[in-house]
């Protein structure tokens, strides 16, 4: 997934959006979530199962992803 880039956009595995790549680091993406409160999700890059055409799909279903991948600040994986 080297190619990965800001900007594209990554939905769940029940074809959700969920938010688009804010970076893109050695083993995980910030996702910051869409809707009106955004959230940072740090998806770990062995959670996605494929990229096309500027979009991700990761194995989480919508519902789960907050659960799984939403950290406080001071436990994110950079942190």
């Amino acid at each position: 997934m080297s190619d990965v880039q800001p900007g594209w956009q990554v939905f769940a595995s029940d074809g959700h959006l969920l938010g688009q790549v804010d970076a893109v680091f050695a083993d995980y993406l910030l996702v910051r979530t869409a809707g009106l409160l955004p959230v940072d999700l740090y998806v770990p890059t062995a959670a996605i199962l494929g990229a096309r055409d500027r979009r991700l799909s990761v194995q989480a279903p919508a519902h789960r992803a907050y659960d799984l991948w939403h950290r406080p600040l001071k436990s994110a994986p950079h942190g």
